[in-house]
């Protein structure tokens, strides 16, 4: 899984202005941290959904995508 979501999915949201994490991937449930634009964006949560059908077509497993985001060390102020 992690290697999928690295290879495939993390060009897209980089292509964005976006990053994401791997964190980890148990019982379905793959959560990831999203830093760049994606810890500010108020779309997040369409674009979890659109990992989990990417997810769910290329690979045949549903999963739901929990997201955590991480903004950059300087906007933490």
């Amino acid at each position: 899984m992690e290697k999928y979501l690295i290879e495939k999915i993390l060009p897209c949201i980089q292509a964005d202005g976006g990053h994401f994490e791997f964190v980890s991937c148990e019982d379905g449930i793959v959560n990831l941290t999203f830093r760049g634009e994606c810890s500010k964006c108020d779309k997040l949560d369409r674009c979890c959904k659109w990992i989990e059908e990417r997810i769910k077509t290329d690979l045949g497993e549903e999963v739901r995508i929990t997201a955590a985001r991480r903004k950059p060390w300087f906007q933490d102020k």
